[in-house]
């Protein structure tokens, strides 16, 4: 079962490599958990978060536009499992009446999905994995 959730902050220290960006269900339980990315990483969730936009299309923008111009929308991104202390997840594209589900690093999918504000999900059991 998938569970509804939103980015509940973002902690970005530009002294260490590591960032956190944390999840939290929407309802239910109200659980939440940190997952740790990349500084490049949280800088685009940070920046597609406040809509701040370039001249030029940067690489989420990129991807959004390659989407839509292939006849496909992003519907949800589903943080699917963890395994090792590494989150997965998918990208879910609707196009032409059938559901594509793409492979991707959750931390890009986030970055990708709050400039489309889309839907994020995880998956039951990567909350039982925790």
């Amino acid at each position: 079962m998938e569970i509804a959730v939103e980015i509940s902050k973002i902690i970005v220290n530009e002294t260490v490599a590591q960032q956190v960006v944390v999840l939290k269900e929407l309802q239910g339980q109200r659980r939440f958990f940190p997952m740790v990315i990349g500084m490049p990483e949280i800088l685009a969730i940070d920046r597609r978060m406040k809509g701040v936009t370039y001249p030029r299309p940067l690489t989420h923008d990129l991807l959004a536009n390659l989407i839509h111009e292939m006849g496909g929308i992003l519907t949800k991104v589903v943080i699917t499992d963890i395994r090792d202390h590494t989150f997965f997840a998918n990208l879910v594209i609707s196009q032409n009446g059938k559901e594509i589900k793409v492979d991707c690093r959750p931390s890009d999918a986030m970055a990708l999905g709050v400039g489309l504000k889309i839907p994020f999900f995880v998956d039951e059991t990567v909350f039982e994995k925790l």
